[in-house]
């Protein structure tokens, strides 16, 4: 650390605290923009001139590029440094929401969208590994509440605040709103955190990152555009499934035969148990909150005739269920066997998915959101003891390819996730349709005055597919429940951190 150094360095409390605020608005800004341009897509549709399928590409090509470029994060920074890649990702990030802003055709906006998606892939984990390395370790419970926070009531607000903007604005300030928030992120990590000790520059494994890439890469166009392509009935589907597999295969046999900490995973990560273990509850967490997020405002507007932005207020209560469980858990971190509070979590969510299971097409306000702050209650519980459990016995210069694989695992769950539910959706509908048409006949005679002109027949058509449609979209909830119950006994394999003295901050972060 240098002799100069500035006013607002000499208290490590204060710098703490800035740094926390600038890295959690970067991670804020990163994690809205997964769901804050889904309500804007008709908008940017007819402004791009493009086909329903086409605008899809607006949010298929930020999940992909930022699946692809999170792996990255732990050797960009060992080779550059942490506050330098984390500088490079806000201001990228912010200049390509500027470009997505002012896109005035489709391919200016994916391309614009790619590059979003690139460099904001770093935020989230980085922002994860600073705040445990600023931290003493009995904070670590504390520090992963307020990292949650703005992972989870990111995809949750997003939304709400999109419909917003749009509705009262116009599509292009989903991206510009990014611009002062991340414009203060920017200052707030030059001015605070401290350049870290010379970077090591492990050897870069170009074979290692193509496949895992192509791998990843592969996966997410397998589940994105999967329904809209009847899955395996579509050449794309199975050139994509051939393509993961071969990438995969070759990554695992390339990583497997590589020296530890020459090959482009680190595979001392998975000797482990906790950060193993972790990896697999997390998957569970993504894939249950996505999947339920997704389908939730679909089934308002779709069904029960909700607005987009009353839909969001209805869904939007649920952050606040995680708020308040976040402000809690962690001080509970470190005094509370971890493995209690993840089995209290993980019920409290089952018992908010049984709670969704009971809805019909006769519901109040109150139905839809009592649940949802249930659930965040829940899923608040899991997620920060989660964290901490994952990374306690993680060493420190692990951490940020640590944090980069927990980010990428929860994405995937969460792309499963959607996949699964909206493809069970689709088809449950059909096969529910089918089955309650087949007590629609002419024989029947308390139906024949109702079918006795075209319109009446259009309307009941219409209205059992309604039903069907509830019908499927319980069966997914209960999919989404049993899920959840069937992941608590796994906690056995969470091995509570062993007590020891507090480790001291690594102020080198700080400056």
């Amino acid at each position: 650390m240098s002799t100069a150094v500035p006013a607002a360095a000499t208290d490590d409390g204060l710098n703490r605290r800035m740094i926390t605020v600038s890295i959690m608005l970067a991670t804020v800004i990163q994690a809205l923009d997964g769901t804050i341009a889904n309500v804007a897509l008709p908008h940017m549709q007819g402004s791009l001139s493009a086909s329903q399928d086409q605008i899809t590409w607006v949010l298929t090509s930020f999940i992909v590029a930022a699946a692809i470029a999170t792996p990255l994060t732990g050797w960009l920074c060992d080779r550059f440094g942490q506050k330098n890649i984390f500088l490079t990702s806000v201001a990228g990030f912010t200049i390509a929401s500027v470009l997505c802003g002012l896109a005035g055709s489709l391919t200016e906006i994916v391309i614009a969208r790619l590059l979003q998606g690139i460099f904001g892939a770093a935020l989230v984990p980085l922002s994860q590994a600073t705040l445990l390395d600023i931290n003493p370790r009995e904070k670590h419970g504390s520090a992963m509440a307020v990292w949650g926070m703005g992972v989870m009531i990111g995809p949750i607000l997003g939304p709400t605040l999109g419909g917003w903007l749009t509705d009262s604005y116009d599509w292009r300030w989903v991206f510009f709103i990014n611009v002062p928030i991340g414009a203060v992120a920017f200052y707030g990590i030059w001015r605070y955190i401290k350049k870290a000790e010379a970077p090591r520059k492990m050897q870069f494994d170009a074979f290692g990152f193509a496949t895992l890439s192509l791998a990843i890469g592969a996966l997410q166009m397998l589940l994105d555009r999967g329904e809209q392509n009847d899955w395996f009935n579509a050449t794309e589907t199975w050139v994509e499934a051939t393509i993961l597999a071969l990438s995969f295969a070759y990554f695992v046999a390339h990583t497997a035969t590589r020296p530890a900490g020459k090959s482009f995973f680190d595979y001392r990560l998975l000797r482990n148990a906790n950060y193993v273990s972790g990896l697999l509850f997390i998957f569970v967490v993504g894939v249950v909150l996505f999947a339920t997020r997704a389908l939730t405002p679909t089934m308002l507007q779709g069904l029960m005739g909700y607005p987009a932005k009353i839909a969001g207020l209805v869904t939007a209560p649920s952050g606040i269920g995680t708020m308040i469980a976040m402000m809690f858990v962690g001080r509970l971190v470190g005094k509370v066997d971890l493995r209690l509070l993840l089995g209290i979590g993980f019920l409290i969510t089952a018992f908010s998915l049984w709670q969704m299971t009971q809805y019909t097409m006769v519901l109040s306000q109150s139905d839809i959101v009592w649940p949802g702050v249930i659930q965040g209650l829940g899923l608040g519980l899991v997620f920060v003891p989660l964290s901490a459990a994952t990374f306690a016995t993680l060493s420190p210069e692990m951490r940020a390819e640590g944090t980069a694989i927990y980010s990428l695992i929860r994405n995937i769950g969460s792309s499963i996730g959607i996949a699964l539910v909206q493809t069970l959706l689709v088809r449950n509908t059909q096969t529910v349709h089918a089955s309650l048409t087949e007590h629609i006949t002419t024989t029947n005679p308390a139906l024949l005055d109702n079918l006795a002109t075209p319109e009446a027949a259009a309307a009941l058509n219409n209205e059992i597919t309604r039903q069907a449609s509830m019908i499927a979209y319980v069966d997914d909830f209960w999919l989404m429940f049993i899920l959840t119950l069937c992941v608590i006994p796994l906690l056995v394999l969470v091995r509570p951190p062993a007590k020891s003295a507090p480790v001291a901050v690594d102020h080198a972060a700080m400056d």
